[in-house]
């Protein structure tokens, strides 16, 4: 097989559904809600996956995570403090999002700034997860190297021995959650040909402006 061949015959002609700026929401988080009910209900693979995009030193940084909370229009996920996403946001809290729905043959990016989230949340949040998840936010060096897969395992299995006696866990300081306040929004929409909609929103002063972008 000839990859090259292969990348260059691989596409496929999106006409499910078109997306105009006469019809969108004026406002673009009751639009994300519609969106995001709609990829729940296609039974894509996790609709709350999302790329998160930050800036190390000038050089972009990407990685898949997980959208685990909307609060007055910001956007939650969890993770280690001292992990290397984390480090990179205290650094620079400008960040981007993107999520990807195949199914429907959408895309929503969204840009913003990024800062953590109240304690009493992440401790919430903490105690809905299941004890396995616990554990690993526990026993996990994120993103230090480790010399094989058998220390992680003997890092989780003897947390696990450890707090084998007590029922609930509590949230270690350095797993937390963070938010995410939204400045611009893209909404996209594959269409035929390539001729794609694109629909953006920017604030200003406080409001949404609407735009079409050429694709």
């Amino acid at each position: 097989m000839n990859i090259n061949e292969t990348l260059e015959n691989t596409r496929v002609s999106y006409r499910n559904a078109d997306f105009d700026i006469n019809t969108c929401n004026p406002n673009p988080q009751t639009q994300f809600d519609k969106w995001f009910k709609d990829a729940v209900n296609s039974n894509c693979d996790e609709p709350n996956a999302f790329v998160l995009s930050t800036i190390e030193q000038n050089k972009p940084r990407a990685r898949v995570v997980l959208l685990k909370g909307i609060h007055q229009g910001c956007f939650a996920f969890y993770t280690n403090y001292n992990s290397s996403k984390g480090k990179e946001v205290t650094d620079n809290c400008h960040v981007s999002m993107t999520f990807l729905w195949l199914p429907l043959q959408r895309q929503v990016r969204i840009e913003g700034t990024l800062g953590k989230i109240g304690a009493s949340f992440s401790d919430e949040y903490f105690q809905k997860r299941p004890r396995g998840s616990q554990i690993g936010a526990i026993a996990s060096p994120q993103s230090q190297k480790v010399s094989s897969r058998q220390e992680l395992e003997k890092l989780f299995n003897d947390t696990e021995v450890k707090y084998s006696g007590q029922s609930e866990l509590e949230r270690p300081l350095h797993w937390g959650g963070y938010l995410i306040k939204p400045s611009y929004f893209e909404f996209w929409q594959g269409r035929e040909n390539r001729m794609h909609d694109r629909i953006i929103y920017e604030n200003h002063a406080g409001g949404w402006m609407l735009s079409r972008l050429a694709p």
